[in-house]
């Protein structure tokens, strides 16, 4: 399926909102990680290219801190080819960030030129086109969908029966459903941890669908990982 999907591209309305507004403080840098370089193309750069890439019909929204809007612009300006990056403010936190970018589409949500939003942190640059045009595809037919990879249970401290999964981005909803969710959110004070856990709040129904991913999609957290990302990205080029 995956391989199909590689070939062909969505034509679902989808807006693609990419995380960028972090801190570099777990890194130990004094800005966002994701303008770093990962080889030769920065992170960010990876990130806005491979959720892009597949789709007719996008939005893609750059979430970002408002001190980065210099370096954002040039970066959009000189890197991202002819993708068209519309730039918002993020937030005191993850969610804050992802209210943020709701509101910014939601004029286009409620018209129905937007019928899916897939929001990617951008931190992971490595999440395949293909796996945004499955999280895409599941989340139109199902109401939602996320990305998960299931752990190894010689890697959790204690024995569980059931299976235990780790949970990436994109996370794809509907996107009429996940602008109320977040709005509802707004009114009770909620703060989730990522956007699977507003959707589970308001509508849990539409959070039962996980598409397999891959193990390699990390997120660029330490500069270990960074070290990892690039080993990945040397393996795959020549394996190509």
């Amino acid at each position: 399926m995956r391989g199909i999907i590689e070939r062909m591209k969505s034509r679902i309305k989808v807006a693609l909102v990419i995380l960028a507004a972090g801190s570099g403080t777990r890194f130990g840098q004094t800005t966002n990680k994701v303008w770093l370089s990962l080889s030769g193309r920065r992170i960010i750069t990876r990130s806005l290219m491979n959720a892009a890439k597949d789709f007719e019909h996008r939005r893609t929204i750059l979430v970002i801190n408002p001190a980065d809007e210099e370096l954002a612009r040039e970066i959009i300006k000189n890197e991202t080819g002819d993708i068209d990056v519309e730039i918002t403010y993020g937030g005191s936190s993850r969610h804050e960030s992802e209210y943020n970018a709701l509101v910014h589409l939601a004029p286009q949500i409620a018209s129905g030129e937007i019928e899916v939003v897939l929001i990617h942190d951008g931190a992971r640059p490595l999440a395949t086109p293909s796996l945004f045009v499955e999280i895409a595809e599941a989340a139109f037919h199902h109401g939602g969908a996320i990305p998960t990879v299931v752990v190894d249970p010689h890697e959790m401290d204690t024995a569980r029966d059931e299976i235990v999964v780790r949970v990436q981005t994109p996370q794809g909803f509907l996107a009429p459903q996940l602008l109320e969710a977040y709005r509802r959110a707004a009114a009770d004070h909620f703060v989730g941890t990522d956007t699977a856990a507003c959707m589970e709040k308001y509508f849990p129904d539409l959070t039962k669908i996980s598409v397999p991913a891959d193990v390699f999609n990390i997120k660029i957290t330490y500069p270990q990982d960074l070290v990892l990302a690039e080993h990945v990205l040397a393996v795959a080029l020549r394996e190509d």
